[in-house]
C-alpha cells in the first residue's frame, strides 16, 4: 500500500474517501483513532492508503477533483 495523502482535515478525508469509494478504489485510513491519544484536538494527521496498482488511477482521480495539490508526491 502507498500513502495518497496525509490531513488533519476530516472533510477532506470524508470526500475522497468518498470519491474512491465512488471509482471502486479500495483504501485504508489510518491514525484515525489517535484522538484518543492527542485528546481530540485534531493535531495528528490522518494517513488515507491505496493499493499500489491502484495508487496511479486515485492520484489521477483526484487530480480531476481539483485535489492534486493534497497528493503525496514523494511517498
Amino acid at each position: 500500500m502507498r500513502e495518497l495523502l496525509r490531513t488533519n482535515d476530516l472533510v477532506l478525508v470524508s470526500a475522497v474517501e468518498a470519491l474512491l469509494d465512488g471509482a471502486g478504489i479500495g483504501h485504508l485510513l489510518l491514525d484515525q483513532n489517535m484522538s484518543v491519544i492527542e485528546g481530540s484536538l485534531g493535531v495528528l494527521p490522518r494517513r488515507l492508503l491505496v493499493g499500489d496498482d491502484d495508487l496511479a488511477a486515485a492520484q489521477r482521480l483526484l487530480t480531476e477533483a481539483g485535489l492534486g495539490h493534497e497528493l503525496r508526491h514523494d511517498r
